[in-house]
């Protein structure tokens, strides 16, 4: 009786350190597909880098004039497109198409007065205890 749980032991255990050894094979597999996309994504960037860094991208920085600072902050550049797909894709891990984007305003550049007493009068009609 006493060989007979040994023996169904043994298999037992031999049973589990095949499905672990399967299972470490699978993710050593994983790894390195992992890997080989990190690899993609890095020589991807390091393209997009170039091109930003490239000798168009000077003309480019350089400040625009009073009449199109405004058209040119709503835009979004294609490089800037490319690279926030290039970061979505790494974050997600499957490719990603940015239909559209647009720049949005800071708060603290324009503040609309009449949304401004809104939010004052709002805030102002909450009671508040006194202790």
């Amino acid at each position: 009786m006493e060989t007979l749980k040994a023996e169904t032991n043994q298999e037992a255990e031999g049973l589990d350190v095949a499905g672990l050894q399967q299972q470490v094979a699978s993710l050593a597999d994983s790894v390195q597909k992992l890997q080989a996309q990190l690899a993609d994504q890095a020589k991807l960037l390091a393209v997009l880098a170039a091109r930003l860094s490239g000798p168009g991208a000077q003309v480019q920085s350089q400040a625009p004039a009073p009449a199109e600072g405004l058209a040119a902050r709503s835009e979004v550049s294609p490089e800037v497109l490319v690279v926030i797909a290039a970061a979505v894709t790494a974050f997600l891990g499957k490719k990603v198409r940015i239909r559209s984007a647009k720049m949005l305003q800071s708060p603290y550049e324009i503040v609309n007065p009449w949304a401004q007493q809104g939010r004052v009068f709002v805030q102002a009609s909450h009671y508040l205890r006194r202790s």
